[in-house]
């Protein structure tokens, strides 16, 4: 594997692993695992128009983000509605758009070779990310005890939603290449919720989510390049394990 895809690999794990605690906080669980899939129809329309996948990715991700958050605040509908609507109409056209090994690439994962671009610009995004959720965890925790106390302090409940949104969506992307559009959502909840089970407080919360998804990607893709297999169902399995094994935690 080399040092690039290991580094961005890991700075992804822990972007997830921070983006993931916040999403099972604020009960997004189905969701969350739902919103990677807004990624297929921007695939698709990238592999037509010969472009980079993840170019039509992102922006297919970042379209999602704006329009889940525009019509939640529009209609108070819950995220996890909204969510699953944009959801079943983006698989939908992906579907149509995608076909053969590319969409099975795209679905499950496919580390290939990364280009010095990709390396660099993953690993800003995943850094920032990752700032962004340190900065404002605070912020987002007042929030989700109550919007109208967060208002009260200052916070802009809105924009820090839109914010959080959209450092989902950058996770997402970050995630494709490893785990593909069907299970970058799972490593984004279970280590998450695995971590739920076993911390005693917010910061062990997020240790504990980190460290399992770290663990799972770089255990996961490893053993997915010895048997030359898609790495996003290894690492699941992996994460999936140790989140079994937690509810043995009292």
């Amino acid at each position: 594997m080399e040092i690039k895809a290991l580094l961005l690999s890991s700075e992804m794990a822990i972007a997830a692993g921070t983006v993931g605690c916040f999403a099972v906080m604020r009960k997004m669980t189905l969701a969350a695992d739902s919103f990677t899939h807004v990624a297929l129809p921007g695939i698709g329309l990238a592999l037509v128009m010969r472009l980079n996948p993840l170019v039509g990715a992102i922006t297919a991700l970042m379209l999602g983000a704006l329009i889940i958050w525009g019509v939640e605040n529009r209609t108070g509908i819950s995220t996890e509605t909204v969510t699953g609507v944009v959801f079943s109409l983006a698989l939908a056209i992906g579907s149509m758009m995608a076909s053969g090994e590319e969409l099975i690439d795209a679905l499950f994962g496919s580390p290939g070779t990364l280009s010095n671009i990709e390396a660099i610009s993953g690993l800003v995004a995943a850094a920032a990310v990752i700032a962004f959720m340190l900065i404002a965890k605070d912020r987002m925790l007042i929030s989700l005890v109550s919007a109208e106390v967060a208002a009260t302090a200052g916070i802009n409940v809105q924009r820090l939603n839109l914010a959080y949104l959209v450092a989902f969506a950058t996770t997402v992307a970050l995630g494709l290449r490893f785990l593909g559009v069907l299970l970058m959502g799972s490593l984004i909840i279970i280590p998450a919720a695995t971590a739920k089970r076993m911390a005693r407080n917010i910061s062990q919360m997020l240790e504990i989510a980190v460290g399992t998804a770290v663990f799972s990607t770089l255990t996961g893709t490893w053993i997915a390049m010895s048997m030359h297999r898609p790495t996003g169902p290894i690492i699941i399995t992996i994460a999936g394990a140790l989140f079994f094994l937690s509810l043995a935690w009292r």
